[in-house]
Order: structure tokens, then sequence, then C-alpha cells
């Protein structure tokens, strides 16, 4: 309803009108989507940004 009546500007007439189908296309859902992550990538992203140790807590 946030995407129809205020991203949209959709009057209630014209928001209740549509289908789910063209509330999805209306809001980026029929846009293609971008490729899966590949193993490649994943371990390109681990090098540019590794897990820092955790700190060891004191007692």
């Amino acid at each position: 309803m946030h995407a129809g009546f205020c991203l949209l500007r959709l009057s209630s007439r014209d928001f209740w009108a549509l289908t789910p189908l063209e509330l999805s296309a209306m809001t980026g859902g029929m846009r293609p989507q971008g490729g899966a992550l590949g193993r490649d990538g994943l371990e390109a992203l681990m090098r540019a940004f590794p897990d820092l140790p955790l700190p060891v807590a004191s007692r």
C-alpha cells in the first residue's frame, strides 16, 4: 500500500483496481535480475572484506 499510495501516488480507485501482477510490475518486480554470485565473485568479496578476528574477552 505504501508503494502504491506514497511512491506511485495512485488514487485509491486506481490502487484497488490493480491486479497483484500489475502492482508488481509497477514496483519493479518484472525487471530482469542480475545473475547469482558465483564462486569467483564470493572469493573476491571475501578478500575485499575479510572477517576480523573476535576480540578475546579478558577474565
